[in-house]
């Protein structure tokens, strides 16, 4: 195809030039070429060899051999379109014009592309420093990396995959068995029999023992890094597994179902999410099934659930987990393919929590299918009450809560590097911003575990923050 001949051309120099600028990712250059050049048919491609968009800045691109005039386009942010004559730099063939596109980030007002390795956080720190002004440009560049499957041009980097921007914990543990001898395309997620924070899970995989993974949640939702996705961690009983998969292991109760808390299951979709879309997927599988699942091969843009109960005579990840994670699959699915919509509560029902508070999630006693266990477990502790799965208090009757769409006013302080702000609450709404300050901001309303910034900003995802 066409498509595939202009990719691979452009993909060769990518990877000529990359190195020399501190360049450590290639997948969203060559979806930057792809989209900005229309596959190489653009009157800009055909005309000026110019096949990223670049326009004229005086002595940006020593290789570039003049000026091309023509009427350009650019997005308002209210979504209109201003369109007028534009300079843009010429080029003697495509070698010149991709070495020019790095002379021409090479500036200081780029300086956060350097090292970046994960595809998702280059795009939404390039689309910050305005090197473009379409709404959708972070997701329509994401969408090719997945439809071309292009992650695979970073695989072939010696340091192989990146690691989660999620994460806010790091201790690293020497149990691994080096770099991986296949492409990740599973995600095993465990229970680790323990209501343990992301330190305390990191702490359990020390030299010496014979175990480990690549990601822990701790019980208030926090992600450690614990075995870098490059390498193959110990932890599903099966060398096989852990070469293709990304092992979490999530705090949970220490009993029979091995039940999770919110914060833990609502990190588990984030991070699965992550994990995809760096990996170059947009849809999550659960077969349910060992034999099909371990006979399956995903397909390029696929990523496909296991258990470590398959591998060893274990319970891990539990009844509580293994029972949603169909649920799992759809939400993370949901996400990547910009389909999103508000989570169930359970594979099978509604859940009665126990809390102080409906918004005091850290309160939480426990989560009950029959109420009259619920009810039980809020007499015994004074002070809590029983709420449904729309954050109604249920029991005592006099208690108060807050729907989760109610207004009000509190600070949370960003936990990732790149948080982007979305016109309404949803990533199936367009990028209106990107907040990289890791700074302390204003909630005035809460949506489906969004929250609107008090500036009229827009809206940015909960699970990336932090209350204060």
């Amino acid at each position: 195809m066409v498509e595939e001949k202009f990719i691979n051309e452009i993909a060769t120099l990518v990877k000529k030039y990359a190195s020399q600028y501190e360049i450590n990712v290639y997948s969203p250059i060559i979806a930057q070429a792809c989209l900005e050049s229309a596959y190489g048919t653009s009157e800009l491609a055909r005309n000026a060899q110019n096949y990223f968009g670049l326009k004229y800045r005086k002595n940006r691109c020593p290789s570039a051999i003049g000026i091309y005039r023509k009427v350009g386009s650019e997005q308002n942010p209210d979504r209109t379109y201003t369109n007028s004559y534009m300079e843009w730099l010429r080029f003697p063939d495509m070698d010149a014009c991709v070495k020019g596109y790095f002379d021409f980030t090479n500036t200081p007002a780029y300086k956060n592309l350097k090292n970046v390795t994960d595809p998702y956080k280059y795009l939404c720190n390039i689309k910050a420093d305005c090197y473009a002004t379409s709404l959708n440009y972070v997701d329509n560049l994401m969408n090719i990396i997945r439809k071309w499957n292009l992650t695979k041009f970073d695989i072939e980097r010696d340091d192989k995959m990146s690691n989660s921007p999620l994460v806010s914990y790091t201790k690293l543990s020497p149990n691994h068995s080096g770099q991986r001898t296949h492409s990740i395309d599973r995600i095993t997620p465990h229970c680790v029999v323990g209501q343990l924070t992301a330190e305390g899970i990191a702490a359990c995989f020390p030299a010496g023992r014979e175990a480990s993974c690549n990601y822990g949640i701790g019980k208030d939702g926090k992600i450690a890094l614990i075995v870098e996705e490059k390498n193959c961690s110990w932890c599903s009983s099966s060398n096989a597994n852990d070469q293709r998969a990304v092992t979490i292991e999530c705090a949970s109760d220490t009993t029979h179902p091995y039940a999770m808390t919110d914060a833990v299951y609502e990190s588990l979709i984030n991070l699965c999410t992550d994990i995809c879309r760096r990996n170059g997927k947009n849809t999550l599988l659960w077969f349910a099934d060992k034999n099909k699942t371990l006979a399956y091969t995903p397909k390029s843009n696929e990523m496909v659930l296991t258990v470590h109960r398959w591998f060893a005579n274990k319970a891990c990840p539990g009844d509580w987990l293994y029972n949603r994670l169909g649920d799992v699959a759809k939400r993370v699915t949901n996400n990547l393919q910009g389909n999103t919509q508000k989570p169930s509560n359970t594979a099978s029902g509604a859940l009665y929590r126990v809390r102080k508070s409906w918004q005091d999630a850290q309160s939480q006693k426990g989560a009950f299918s029959s109420l009259a266990n619920a009810k039980k477990c809020a007499n015994e502790n004074p002070g809590y009450s029983v709420f449904d799965g729309n954050g109604t208090a249920v029991y005592p009757a006099s208690s108060s809560s807050t729907p989760s769409n109610s207004s009000m006013l509190y600070k949370v302080k960003v936990t990732v590097d790149a948080l982007n702000i979305r016109s309404r609450a949803g990533t199936n709404h367009p990028i209106v911003g990107c907040i990289r300050d890791k700074g302390i901001y204003t909630i005035v309303s809460e949506q489906n575990g969004w929250g609107k910034l008090k500036s009229g900003a827009g809206w940015i995802s909960l699970a990336y923050t932090q209350r204060v």
